[in-house]
């Protein structure tokens, strides 16, 4: 990957990093914290939401963006055909050749 294909990736990657990290905040403390109140007029499964949104709904929500993350990153990687490794940039593989026997005494 040449310098700039790397530095604009980068860029993208933290751009969609960016974005999922103001998205989890609004979930987590906005709803959970700054307007609990307001949602507390709403109800949802016997609760109010803003007590539901502040135990639960910021968990499922953080577990969705796990996979918001996952699905952009793939795009990203296909985008810049990183995507297809091929066999020779896995891991090392030591062939019988390579591994050093100890002396035996």
């Amino acid at each position: 990957m040449s310098d700039t294909n790397a530095r604009s990736y980068w860029k993208a990657n933290l751009k969609i990093v960016g974005t999922l990290l103001c998205i989890w905040f609004f979930i987590s403390f906005v709803c959970g914290i700054l307007i609990v109140d307001f949602l507390d007029n709403f109800r949802i499964g016997g609760f109010k939401l803003g007590f539901w949104m502040a135990q639960q709904g910021s968990i499922y929500g953080f577990v969705i963006l796990i996979f918001v993350y996952i699905r952009q990153m793939d795009k990203l990687d296909h985008q810049y055909n990183l995507d297809q490794v091929s066999k020779t940039d896995t891991l090392p593989h030591k062939t019988a050749t390579s591994v050093e026997q100890e002396p035996q005494s």
